[in-house]
């Protein structure tokens, strides 16, 4: 044990801390800026939406207009593996670069989705604008591989906080939907500082996000354990079932439409049949009004799978958004349902509804119990994190990014490394 070489090694931390501080703090106030911008862009869109609702049957015409958009500025084959937040999770896994176009490419592209009425969520599109302009300054600073993704992942918090309202949430799922089972604890430092600025600086200029009521909470007991246990479950099941439709509907449009023209109208004309056919645009757009009815404990039973009908043909399609509000969507809607024959409190079944199918499509299990303490706080700490684990556990080796990562078993200590079912 040598005292001065402790000194000096502690002063070379602090300087490594230096760095990354001040990034977070440029990326977070940065991101955060965008973020408002898109925060307000996306709820314009929607309150215009809302306004002038025949917009909906634009929807096939504003899908060539994206469709259109990328084929000319993103030359790029529009794959599984290299559009969207897989991506990013491909980017960041392979050292690879995010090219700055995706920026205000996601930007515009999700507007456009939004104000016709595609069933797209936002997160989604804030994780890939956070990572187009991290490794954009990564690229610009010279940064070696290991830095490069720390800052991509510093992006992506400030994005997600910035769009979302929870920090701690984002900061963890960052580092934590790249490998499932090993995080990036070098990044702990910046992705939590970048989002707790970048919220912040949307706190600042008037963002005001969802909240959340959480009362009549069970005590724990074997009773209501095992009512959240089997809430867990059908969660689990629900994840697989969310990934599968996805997938298939997706794999099935390519198919039979190549031509991404072609395919994203034909998507959008079905979205506006189907909005004309339910009588009403509760499942158009985020969703937020419904999301926020089911976690007051009101919810029709066949909301979730309406919405996952709406949210597969359009994401299928090529309307662009992400998948995340979505799945929050179905959560919610369902747990809110499961509650009345599980015993539960229908709030209460929607709150862990929607972070048990969060975690299911995405394996991020710290993350969504982080996510339930934020949005309806500790009094349900407990069912939080049992929903969670069974959800994680039970929901298998699926997942909403092909791209991303299994390291370690979800049943055994052992090391499996392999890609998630998409």
């Amino acid at each position: 044990m040598n005292l001065w070489e402790d000194i000096k090694s502690f002063f070379g931390h602090f300087r490594v801390y230096l760095k990354w501080l001040v990034l977070a703090l440029l990326l977070g106030v940065v991101l955060g800026l965008v973020g408002v911008g898109f925060y307000y862009t996306l709820f314009y869109a929607g309150e215009l939406r809302e306004q002038y609702p025949w917009l909906i049957w634009l929807l096939p015409v504003a899908g060539l207009v994206i469709a259109a958009l990328y084929y000319f500025f993103d030359k790029k084959p529009q794959t599984e593996e290299n559009k969207g937040t897989n991506m990013v999770l491909a980017a960041v896994n392979g050292g690879e670069e995010i090219p700055f176009r995706m920026t205000p490419l996601i930007f515009v592209s999700s507007a456009i989705s939004h104000v016709f009425g595609a069933s797209v969520g936002r997160e989604g599109a804030a994780l890939q604008m956070g990572a187009s302009l991290g490794s954009t300054l990564s690229r610009l600073l010279k940064f070696n591989e290991n830095d490069h993704k720390v800052l991509i992942m510093t992006g992506m918090s400030a994005a997600f906080a910035a769009i979302f309202g929870s920090p701690l949430t984002a900061a963890v799922f960052s580092m934590e939907v790249i490998s499932v089972g090993v995080m990036y604890y070098a990044a702990l430092v910046p992705c939590t500082v970048s989002a707790l600025t970048a919220l912040y600086i949307a706190k600042l200029l008037g963002v005001q996000y969802a909240q959340y009521h959480f009362d009549l909470v069970p005590s724990f007991g074997p009773l209501s354990a095992g009512k959240v246990m089997l809430l867990g479950i059908l969660c689990a099941v629900l994840s697989i079932v969310i990934c599968y439709t996805l997938i298939i509907t997706e794999r099935g449009m390519q198919h039979v439409f190549e031509n991404p023209f072609i395919k994203i109208f034909v998507a959008g004309t079905v979205v506006a049949l189907l909005t004309l056919l339910v009588g009403n645009q509760d499942y158009n757009g985020l969703g937020t009004a419904v999301i926020l009815q089911a976690a007051a404990g009101h919810a029709v039973w066949y909301a979730f799978l309406l919405k996952l009908v709406f949210t597969a043909v359009s994401l299928a399609g090529g309307y662009r958004g992400g998948e995340i509000v979505p799945s929050l969507f179905i959560g919610a809607t369902f747990g809110c349902f499961a509650a009345g024959f599980l015993g539960l409190p229908p709030a209460v079944g929607a709150a862990l509804g929607m972070i048990a199918v969060f975690c299911g499509v995405t394996n991020s299990p710290i993350a969504s119990f982080i996510m339930g303490l934020e949005l309806f706080g500790g009094q349900g700490m407990w069912m939080f994190g049992l929903v969670v684990a069974v959800s994680y556990m039970l929901s298998g080796y699926y997942g909403l990014y092909k791209s991303q990562l299994i390291i370690y078993s979800k049943y055994r200590s052992v090391y499996v490394h392999r890609k998630a079912h998409r």
